[in-house]
């Protein structure tokens, strides 16, 4: 599983997404996402072992 994590202006991690179209659903909301990184193996086992990605997206 690939999952990516989007920052904001200042770096800060704002949302992890599994897919590209979440990415776009959240920029079509709305969300300051300045930069999108691909999340490193190791990052993305523990990311789908603890929960979904969407539990990861902060409202700001």
């Amino acid at each position: 599983m690939t999952f990516y994590s989007c920052f904001d202006q200042q770096g800060q991690v704002i949302a992890r997404c599994q897919t590209h179209q979440e990415i776009e659903v959240l920029r079509r909301m709305g969300r300051p996402i300045a930069e999108v990184r691909q999340m490193r193996n190791e990052e993305s086992v523990v990311c789908s072992l603890t929960s979904s990605p969407s539990d990861f997206n902060e409202e700001i």
